[in-house]
């Protein structure tokens, strides 16, 4: 691992001026990092600028910002006092339900309050159990999605998901809100997918070094001005069902920091909803169902985990005013 600092130029263009109002919201969604870390860094004098520059406003056009990023800390994750819903335990895996706004494991700007804190605490022998930085992980969601999650607690299963994962041989399902209507009322979305040519946050369709992926999709309701659908994978490549439905159908999903625009989302719904969601900062995307053979036992397992209140309580909203 590297202990050196990553350095970034970011150069504010006329995009960020119509997506953002502040700073440390560009920053965010270009870097990744949280606005509470970002603010951390601005403190040490690890964002700067040639011209005077605070997080809260928003830089002219053309501004080029350098964000100094200090390399990864070499510590294992501990254990932490979190709270988790555990759906299913036994000796050798545990279903678990991520929260919103909770990244999967330890990273920069995140070493405290993962969930792979939170699985340490409550599995108490789990450490070791696949990378000693992410224990018991065998795949993750991203932190704006919330949903079912399955952990190993031994190296055998551990070993032995990643072959499910591998063979694509584990049923996922998700919902999401997407702001288009124009959608065919199902679909099979297939492209590669790799890494953002311009952008090393983001990912982008028919990348040649990129990998091939699958993501099927049905319409479960159109409304006026937006859509729930559910999306089955085949393929579980990284932020996979927000770049295929914004860059394949130019249907993003609705509060999507990194592949829709949040600000002209706001602009596009009614008031009352826009007060449910406007200080909302994630995409409403959540992994509702997990199924699979259990790699041990052999037992057909099943889960099912309703999306988080904030996102019922838009459909809520949208049923009422379908009706």
């Amino acid at each position: 691992m590297s202990d050196q600092n990553s350095k970034f130029i970011i150069k504010i263009t006329q995009e960020d001026h119509d997506e953002f109002t502040r700073l440390d919201q560009v920053l965010a969604s270009k870097l990744e990092q949280s606005r509470s870390f970002l603010k951390e860094l601005f403190k040490k004098g690890s964002i700067t600028s040639n011209v005077k520059i605070e997080l809260k406003k928003m830089p002219a056009v053309g501004t080029e910002v350098l964000v100094d990023i200090p390399p990864p800390r070499e510590s294992t994750a501990k254990a932490e006092d979190i709270p988790l819903k555990i759906l299913f335990e036994d000796e050798h895996l545990a279903i678990v339900v991520k929260p919103v706004g909770m990244v999967t494991h330890p990273a920069p700007g995140n070493y405290t309050g993962t969930l792979v804190n939170a699985i340490l605490h409550h599995c108490k022998d789990i450490q070791g159990v696949g990378d000693e930085k992410r224990p018991g992980i065998v795949h993750r969601l991203d932190k704006g999605t919330s949903g079912v999650m399955v952990v190993a607690k031994n190296q055998k299963c551990h070993e032995e998901l990643v072959k499910l994962f591998q063979a694509h041989d584990i049923d996922r399902y998700y919902e999401c809100i997407s702001v288009s209507t124009k959608l065919a009322p199902e679909g099979r979305l297939e492209s590669t997918i790799g890494r953002h040519p311009n952008n090393r946050l983001k990912m982008a369709v028919n990348v040649r070094t990129g990998k091939n992926s699958i993501t099927n999709y049905k319409v479960l309701k159109y409304y006026q001005n937006l859509s729930h659908v559910e999306l089955k994978l085949e393929t579980g490549r990284t932020h996979q069902i927000r770049v295929h439905l914004s860059q394949l159908l130019n249907a993003p999903i609705l509060m999507d920091p990194l592949y829709g625009v949040p600000k002209n989302d706001l602009l596009r719904v009614d008031n009352r909803l826009k007060a449910i969601i406007k200080d909302y900062e994630h995409p409403f995307l959540h992994a509702k169902i997990l199924g699979f053979t259990h790699p041990i036992t052999k037992e057909k397992l099943f889960f099912e985990e309703p999306a988080p209140p904030i996102f019922q309580e838009v459909l809520d909203f949208l049923e009422s005013e379908s009706e």
